[in-house]
């Protein structure tokens, strides 16, 4: 079977080279791409179609006889890629356009949260800063996260200590627009305190396949601190989250959320990842994305044994059921971003990566690009804010931690950054 994975980035190389993995797999098209995907293997070529073109992409699957085509990242996702195939009778794997909703709009999916009774932080919602100002100066001693409402590629949030950065964070949003329409809308969201953690699941909307747990680190810099990212490095699985907790997290928050769903006349299909803050309390949905994380996949697919076209196969049929349990490698995966100088604000690209080479001899290692290209002389360059997804398997956490940075000190370019205290959270437990 002939598969097109959409997407450029590290999330879509881990998915191309897993993919290219089962027995039932053809030849693996990735569009656009990377540097990383066009010289992983023989069997997996990019395309040089953008991801929202969704014309040019149907016809590439019409004419190259794919037979199932895998989205990767939000943006076509909320822009109704998936209906779009199906229109045309092609398989795709992810949620629908009404479905994506929960990642797109922020208020929507609270508004789900609220229907399925599932646990979350208290929110106010806003259409103008002003509004969201006098809100604030009524409640001074309440400490806000402030979020855009769309899609911000993880950048439109804003954890704040006190009113002035809440005041600074909502005048970003909506009067200097750093986020463009993402920012028609805008929250006040309750600060909760805690640890947090990243709790996938594929679905099918009737049957949920809960994935062994991730924690992510979003903030730019070690200790977490500085603005949040994309996310700068992750690992699998994590001390904090018992089998017990994990089962909670199931009955009390995927489970109702997917009633509130389907009671909306939703049928959620793909991958729900829920973003969680452990409190004293209970965990709580900070927010849902409606596919896989980046860098969350990265480390979760180097795990999985499981044939992951059978899954996505079985999702798209309504038959995850069917399934036998997934298989995991027991060991520890820990990825670090590294990331362009400037990044998560502006940088520049176009500087050749040397030691790619020396690095991917790292035993138990997997370098996955991100933002890469190739130039027409063979040089792979930097071509984005987060470039490498260093990943590396270990008995522990400390030994996979290892493996990853004796990688990454392979690795160089001009302005090259990462955290050097990815996974240390798991050190504690």
């Amino acid at each position: 079977m002939n598969i097109l994975v959409i997407g450029s980035g590290g999330r879509e190389h881990a998915l191309a080279w897993k993919l290219a993995q089962s027995s039932r797999a053809g030849r693996i098209f990735v569009a656009p791409g990377n540097a990383g995907t066009a010289t992983d293997g023989t069997d997996i070529e990019n395309v040089p179609i953008k991801e929202t073109n969704f014309p040019e992409l149907i016809k590439f699957a019409k004419e190259n006889k794919i037979g199932l085509t895998v989205v990767g990242p939000e943006i076509p996702l909320c822009a109704g890629i998936v209906d779009a195939f199906q229109s045309e009778k092609l398989r795709i794997f992810g949620p629908n356009k009404a479905a994506a909703q929960i990642e797109g709009s922020k208020v929507f999916c609270k508004e789900i949260l609220r229907k399925g009774s599932v646990p979350t932080a208290a929110h106010h919602a806003f259409h103008t800063g002003g509004e969201a100002i006098q809100f604030l100066d009524n409640n001074r001693d309440i400490p806000f996260v402030v979020k855009a409402d769309g899609l911000a590629a993880g950048k439109g949030v804003f954890v704040c200590s006190d009113q002035a950065e809440a005041v600074d964070a909502i005048e970003r949003i909506t009067k200097n627009r750093e986020f463009g329409s993402a920012g028609d809308r805008i929250i006040l969201e309750e600060r909760l305190n805690g640890q947090e953690v990243s709790v996938l699941a594929i679905t099918d909307g009737a049957t949920i396949l809960t994935l062994q747990p991730a924690q992510d680190h979003k903030a730019a810099y070690d200790g977490d601190i500085g603005p949040n990212t994309g996310g700068m490095g992750a690992y699998s699985p994590t001390p904090i989250l018992n089998d017990t907790t994990l089962h909670w997290i199931e009955e009390h928050i995927f489970v109702p959320t997917i009633h509130a769903l389907n009671c909306s006349e939703i049928r959620f299909r793909g991958v729900l990842y829920a973003g969680l803050m452990l409190t004293k309390q209970e965990p709580k949905v900070l927010e849902y994305n409606a596919r896989f994380g980046d860098p969350e996949c990265q480390p979760l697919l180097l795990r999985l044994k499981t044939d992951l076209l059978d899954i996505f196969e079985a999702t798209i049929d309504g038959t995850l059921d069917r399934l036998p349990l997934l298989e995991w490698d027991n060991r520890t995966a820990v990825c670090v971003v590294m990331a362009s100088k400037g990044y998560p604000g502006s940088y520049e690209k176009g500087f050749p990566v040397r030691g790619l080479a020396e690095a991917a001899n790292v035993p138990n290692t997997k370098i996955f690009h991100a933002g890469t290209a190739i130039r027409e002389d063979g040089t792979i360059i930097s071509n984005g804010g987060r470039v490498l997804s260093v990943t590396g398997l270990g008995d522990s956490v400390s030994e996979a931690k290892l493996t990853a940075y004796t990688a990454v000190k392979c690795i160089r370019w001009d302005g090259a950054w990462c955290r050097k205290d990815i996974s240390d959270k798991a050190l504690s437990y």
